[in-house]
C-alpha cells in the first residue's frame, strides 16, 4: 500500500498499565512513517511506563481509574477534543505488552483505505500464534464469544482481538462505554447493531513480556469470561 500526502490520518491508541518492559519495544516497532499520533493511555501505573513512552516518542495520557475499556476511552476523547479538522480518519488499538506486531499494521488498515471497510480485526486464530501466547481459557473464550456474536448477531469472526483498526466516525458512531473487560467485544458487538462493514486479517500473536494482569489468573480469567458474556446480552 502505498501513502502519499492525501492518505488517510491514522491515530494508534495504546492502554498500558505497568508495561516499563514491554512499551518501548512497542513503540520501537511502530511503523512512523504511517501513523501520525501514538497515544499510550497510562493506566493507574505504578512503574515507569509513562516514562518510557514519552521517551519513545508517543503522547502520554494519566487515565487514573483502572480499566482496559477506561484506557481506550481517554484516548478517544483526547482525539474528539480536537478541531474537527484535526481529527483522525483511521484509528487503531494495540496491546502495550508486545503480544501484537506493531508492524503488521499497513496490512491491518489496508481494508479500510482499499476496500472502505468500517472495522477491521487482527485475528489470532487466523494468524500465526507463538505457542503460549494464548492460555486455553482465552482460545475457548474467544470461540464462545464469537460463536455467540454468530448465532445472535449474524456477524462472522474469529477473535475479540485488542489489534484492530476502525474509521473515526464509526467509532464516534457507536458510542464506546465500556471501562474494563468488556471493551473489545462491545466493539464487535455494536459494529454488527449499527451494521457496520467488518472484515478480519490474520495477524501474528507472541508471548506477552511479563504476567498478563487479565488471563495470567484465575480470577481475571473468570471476570473477563462473565463481562464478555455480560456485554454480549446486555447489548441483544
Amino acid at each position: 500500500m502505498a501513502y502519499n500526502a492525501l492518505s488517510p490520518v491514522i491515530d494508534v491508541i495504546i492502554p498500558a498499565f505497568n508495561e516499563e518492559s514491554s512499551i518501548g519495544l512497542v513503540l520501537g516497532d511502530m511503523p512512523w512513517g504511517l501513523v501520525r499520533e501514538v497515544i499510550v493511555c497510562n493506566n493507574a501505573s505504578t512503574d515507569n511506563t509513562g516514562q518510557v513512552a514519552a521517551a519513545a516518542g508517543a503522547t502520554v495520557l494519566e487515565q487514573p481509574r483502572k480499566g482496559y475499556g477506561s484506557a481506550c476511552l481517554k484516548g478517544i476523547h483526547y482525539l474528539a477534543a480536537k478541531p474537527k479538522e484535526e481529527q483522525p480518519d483511521i484509528v487503531v488499538f494495540l496491546d502495550a505488552d508486545y503480544s501484537d506486531h506493531p508492524e503488521e499494521m499497513p496490512a491491518l488498515v489496508n481494508p479500510i483505505v482499499e476496500d472502505d471497510v468500517d472495522l477491521v480485526i487482527g485475528s489470532r486464530a487466523l494468524g500465526t500464534k507463538e505457542r503460549g501466547s494464548m492460555q486455553p481459557q482465552q482460545v475457548f473464550g474467544n470461540w464462545l464469544a464469537t460463536n455467540l456474536i454468530r448465532l445472535i448477531y449474524r456477524y462472522n469472526f474469529t477473535d475479540l482481538g485488542p489489534f484492530r483498526a476502525i474509521k473515526w466516525n464509526k467509532l464516534l458512531t457507536i458510542n464506546m462505554e465500556d471501562p474494563d473487560f468488556g471493551w473489545t467485544v462491545e466493539m464487535q458487538v455494536k459494529a454488527a447493531k449499527y451494521g457496520l462493514k467488518c472484515t478480519e486479517i490474520p495477524v501474528s500473536y507472541r508471548r506477552r513480556v511479563g504476567v498478563s494482569k487479565v488471563s495470567g489468573t484465575i480470577r481475571g480469567s473468570y471476570l473477563a469470561g462473565k463481562k464478555i458474556l455480560w456485554t454480549i446480552f446486555k447489548l441483544w
